[in-house]
C-alpha cells in the first residue's frame, strides 16, 4: 500500500469505530509470550486469543457477536496498553470492561470468581468450583478454563491441579509457566 491508502485505511478503520458502526474490532498484539490476537465490543473486552489465524477468528467473532468485524486498532489500544504493563510487570490487575455477556450462567460465575484470584496466586480447579458454588464441579471447572475467551484478563493460568502441578492451558503450559513465573508463583 502506498502512504496515502494507509492513511486512508487508518482514518476509515478509526472513524467506524468512533461512531459505533462495527460490532466487534480487534488487532494483533505482540507480547513476551507471542502474539495475540485481541478484540472488544462496544461492551468491553470480548476475546483474547492465541496463535489466532485473523480469519478463522473473525469469522467466530461473526458469528457470535455481529457480522460488522474490523481490524481497527484504536478501540483495542487501552487493553494493549495494560496487558504491556502487565508483561513489563508494573501491572498486577485488570481494569478493562469485558463482554462476558454471551456466556452461560455457570461459565459466567466460574470466570467471575476466577477475577478474584489475585496476581501471583493459585487456586484448585476444585477451589474455584467451591467459590463458584458448585463443589463438585471440579472438570466443569477445566472445560471453561479451556474455553475462557479472556485468558491472561481472567488468569485461566492461575488454576492449577488438585496435587499442586501445571495442567491443561489453552495457550500451551509453556505459556502458563512463564504468565505464572512472571508472577512470582513460580520460583
Amino acid at each position: 500500500m502506498n502512504p496515502v491508502s494507509t492513511d486512508l485505511d487508518r482514518r476509515f478503520r478509526d472513524a467506524a469505530a468512533r461512531q459505533h458502526l462495527l460490532d466487534v474490532t480487534y488487532d494483533m498484539v505482540d507480547t513476551p509470550i507471542g502474539t495475540l490476537l485481541i478484540a472488544g465490543t462496544q461492551r468491553g473486552l470480548c476475546r483474547i486469543a492465541y496463535d489466532a489465524e485473523p480469519e478463522r477468528e473473525v469469522d467466530l467473532l461473526a458469528h457470535a457477536f455481529g457480522l460488522r468485524v474490523l481490524r481497527a486498532p484504536r478501540p483495542i489500544d487501552p487493553a494493549r496498553r495494560q496487558l504491556d504493563e502487565y508483561f513489563e510487570g508494573t501491572r498486577q490487575r485488570f481494569d478493562l470492561a469485558l463482554d462476558i455477556a454471551l456466556l452461560a450462567d455457570f461459565n459466567r460465575r466460574v470466570l467471575c470468581e476466577l477475577a478474584r484470584v489475585p496476581y501471583g496466586e493459585v487456586v484448585t480447579y476444585g477451589e474455584l468450583a467451591a467459590r463458584a458454588a458448585r463443589p463438585r464441579a471440579a472438570r466443569a471447572v477445566g472445560t471453561v478454563m479451556n474455553r475462557n475467551p479472556l485468558p491472561i484478563v481472567l488468569p485461566c493460568h492461575r488454576v492449577i491441579g488438585a496435587n499442586g502441578k501445571l495442567v491443561g492451558y489453552g495457550g500451551g503450559l509453556e505459556r502458563k509457566e512463564a504468565l505464572l513465573r512472571l508472577e512470582g508463583a513460580l520460583l
